[in-house]
């Protein structure tokens, strides 16, 4: 059964353009050679202001853990990551499972 992940990265008030700049030059060209589970980014716009939200696609949990575990042992992906992390106040992970109706991703 797919799982999915929704990451939301709270961005540090004004600082929002530079983590952008940043995601276009380094993180997404990191994150691009990677196996595709990205499903979409977005960034708040009414409400849920100066954040970065992200949904995944895994198989299960083993093919999650795997990807991260690749993605973390990237050095690219590393030196992106060391030049975010001051400009994220915090971070929060959801792990979810698709509803038995309706459609899917």
């Amino acid at each position: 059964m797919a799982i999915y992940e929704l990451r939301t990265y709270q961005v540090v008030v004004g600082k929002m353009a530079d983590v952008t700049a940043l995601y276009k030059a380094e993180g997404w060209p990191a994150l691009d050679k990677h196996p595709k589970k990205l499903v979409s980014y977005f960034t708040g716009d009414i409400g849920a202001l100066n954040q970065i939200i992200h949904l995944w696609k895994f198989d299960d949990d083993a093919d999650r853990r795997a990807f991260w575990a690749g993605v973390f042992g990237d050095p690219e992906f590393m030196a992106f990551a060391k030049q975010l992390r001051p400009m994220i106040l915090s971070q929060d992970n959801k792990l979810m499972l698709g509803a038995p109706w309706g459609p899917t991703l």
